[in-house]
């Protein structure tokens, strides 16, 4: 496959939604069930997680070329989306002793993230 400036174009606009958003819902996140936990990380990646599966129904996996799973998959959600505060987060929390908040971050980020990928796909009939 060959990007081309539309490709480059599509991932970044959607790049930069997707972090806006990302920015938003952590804050508010942070604001409703507070920053002891990064709450707002795990519900981004989660979402982010139940919408390529949602996608990947729709448009087929992956649908590489295809302008729209440019710009919503690789652009949008995957601004949306971040591995990097949620590696940063659980290190911190292991770093601060919390061990067991370290763990837990693991747990309901990836368990949980997985299960949500394959619902949205099943959901949207990817699973008939």
């Amino acid at each position: 496959m060959t990007l081309g400036p539309l490709d480059w174009l599509l991932v970044a606009f959607g790049g930069a939604l997707g972090g806006m958003a990302r920015l938003a819902i952590t804050e508010l996140t942070g604001l409703w069930w507070g920053r002891a936990f990064p709450w707002g990380t795990l519900v981004v990646n989660l979402g982010g997680t139940l919408g390529i599966g949602v996608l990947a129904a729709l448009a087929g996996w992956p649908a590489a070329g295809a302008l729209g799973w440019t710009f919503l998959a690789v652009g949008v959600l995957g601004g949306f989306t971040t591995v990097s505060s949620f590696s940063l987060q659980t290190l911190t929390l292991f770093q601060e002793g919390r061990r067991n908040a370290a763990l837990l971050n693991i747990v309901v980020t990836l368990v949980p993230g997985v299960a949500v990928a394959g619902l949205g796909w099943w959901v949207v009939g990817g699973g008939a």
